[in-house]
């Protein structure tokens, strides 16, 4: 079983920044996949940025050139640099990652989700 522990959340001012850190253990042998979705009140989940074992990245249009993700293989962890925040990236954040456990099964988890208020 993995588990996913996401930190970083909080509450910031419209142009501040946050980062986000999500960090995966348990019966892990390969990570293939890890990404950030939000979800507003009201609305859908929806995806903000994804990383591949390569370092291909994927970006929301909402979030391109404002947030960045990255990956520490070695700490199967994941961040997102969100800068120039904006009151509708108010939502709560949820981590997410796909690969194969120790037993060669294949595994998707997801965190607990952390919240990000952007309010002045």
């Amino acid at each position: 079983q993995v588990q996913l522990v996401e930190s970083g959340g909080g509450l910031v001012q419209p142009g501040g920044s946050l980062r986000l850190s999500c960090a995966a253990s348990g019966s892990i042998f390969s990570i293939n996949y890890m990404g950030w979705y939000r979800q507003a009140p009201g609305k859908q989940r929806e995806l903000v940025a994804a990383i591949f074992s390569g370092g291909n990245t994927n970006y929301a249009d909402s979030v391109k050139g404002r947030f960045t993700i990255s990956r520490d293989n070695a700490k199967n962890t994941v961040y997102l640099q969100m800068n120039s925040l904006k009151p509708e990236d108010t939502a709560v954040y949820y981590c997410n990652a796909d690969g194969r456990s120790t037993f060669l099964t294949r595994f998707g988890s997801w965190g607990q989700g952390t919240q990000v208020t952007v309010s002045s």
